[in-house]
């Protein structure tokens, strides 16, 4: 009996899970996404061609990969016949390797509303929402309301879906939110619906654990990153569903003892997309060139991204939730024309320095402590092999391994699939 193994993000998302998936998919047999929505966005990058993927789990793109849309994920119907619209256009037949579970939920377009006039009706305390109606689909699903994928296939299907839009309404019209928009949106939808329903809908749990009792190989895809979790993240700023490595037994219906290697992505520094706590944000021009030189924009919202440097504290947490075995860097190429590099070590709260994540990283009185490493001045883009990489680089490679104590056995050099170094843990 195989195991699977679990890939996620350890900050707040966008640390290049894609490009990593779609390096390691031809190790595995399956791979499945198991939460999230249409608010993640994998980017790949291959023959000069850029791919955004929100749904669909990033091993399309590999001819022998089974991909798995699994039932944490909450799926919108227009988001996905895109993709596989797009998809097609690059002849990519998506619809022969992809299948979903029926047990995952279905984004409605009174979903998106509800989720645009909740933030709206937040003000100065809004969190910085997508608007891609992930939070109140959520809501409806530990509501024991919502609908699911297999719901588009009972006779009663649209009357489910009429029920719930009628509470959708009364919440809309408390928030005297417009709704004139809804009957294109529904037809829109309703059209999406037809597409979804041509796909392999599969009881996933069942599809999945029928593959490790004969030996196959999965990969359970992560979507956001950890500190973006729900229980653990930086609350409540916090995306609606469990990014942890734990997340993957609930959203494919796998035991815990089934999770074998945990492999965590981060970037050389650190980014954020919208509202809440960024400890060691830059808002000067280092921080500015780092999102010129990263291209540091959201692959779904569009947003700049704010950012800073390395967090070792919220690293150090993050790689304990989830028992990290292996850690992959990201985008070490874009600190290469820096002099000297930050990496924050520690915070100091009320004039005492700690080394590990506070309850409230909203605390004003958090100041975060950093160490000087000297930075490399060189070219890493076209390196292929750890050797060639400058020293100053492995020293800070090197630093921190020594303060994570887990071994980073992949470094990323660039967007494309072939600007991929691998090396041994030591």
């Amino acid at each position: 009996m195989s195991k699977v193994d679990v890939l996620l993000g350890l900050q707040w998302g966008d640390e290049g899970k894609g490009k990593i998936v779609d390096v390691l998919s031809p190790g595995y047999d399956a791979i499945a996404r198991f939460q999230g929505g249409p608010n993640a966005g994998h980017t790949l990058v291959f023959n000069e061609i850029k791919h955004v993927l929100h749904i669909i789990p990033s091993g399309i793109f590999r001819k022998d990969s089974i991909n798995v849309i699994g039932n944490g994920v909450v799926i919108d119907p227009l988001v996905l016949e895109q993709e596989l619209l797009e998809l097609k256009r690059h002849e990519k037949n998506a619809r022969d390797k992809l299948y979903v579970s029926k047990k995952a939920h279905l984004i409605l377009p009174t979903h998106r509303l509800l989720d645009a006039a909740q933030e709206k009706n937040k003000g100065n305390s809004a969190i910085g929402s997508t608007l891609k109606g992930i939070g109140p689909t959520y809501v409806d699903k530990t509501g024991r309301a919502g609908i699911r994928v297999g719901d588009v296939l009972s006779p009663n299907f649209e009357q489910k879906y009429k029920t719930l839009v009628e509470g959708h309404l009364r919440q809309l019209n408390f928030y005297e939110y417009a709704t004139s928009d809804l009957e294109k949106m529904e037809t829109d939808w309703f059209k999406a619906i037809e597409t979804l329903k041509s796909l392999r809908l599969i009881d996933s749990e069942q599809f999945i654990n029928k593959m490790l009792n004969d030996g196959k190989r999965i990969l359970a895809e992560g979507a956001q990153g950890s500190l973006l979790d729900i229980e653990f993240g930086s609350y409540p700023f916090v995306t609606s569903s469990n990014t942890l490595a734990s997340g993957a037994c609930s959203g494919l219906g796998i035991a815990p003892s089934k999770i074998d290697i945990v492999y965590g992505v981060f970037k050389a520094y650190c980014t954020r997309v919208g509202s809440g706590p960024f400890p060691t944000e830059l808002f000067d021009e280092i921080g500015a060139s780092i999102q010129k030189i990263g291209g540091e924009v959201g692959a779904t919202t569009g947003r700049t991204r704010r950012c800073g440097w390395l967090d070792l504290p919220a690293l150090k947490y993050t790689c304990m939730l989830n028992d990290v075995t292996e850690l992959f860097m990201m985008k070490g190429d874009v600190l290469s024309t820096f002099e000297t590099l930050k990496i924050c070590t520690g915070y100091k709260l009320n004039d005492t320095v700690i080394d590990y994540l506070p309850y409230d990283m909203t605390d004003q009185n958090l100041e975060p402590v950093f160490e000087e490493l000297e930075g490399w001045n060189e070219d890493v883009t076209h390196m292929t092999s750890y050797e060639q990489l400058p020293s100053a680089f492995k020293k800070y490679v090197a630093f921190i391994e020594a303060e994570l104590r887990i071994p980073i056995t992949l470094i990323s050099v660039g967007p494309n699939r072939t600007q991929t170094i691998t090396r041994e843990a030591t």
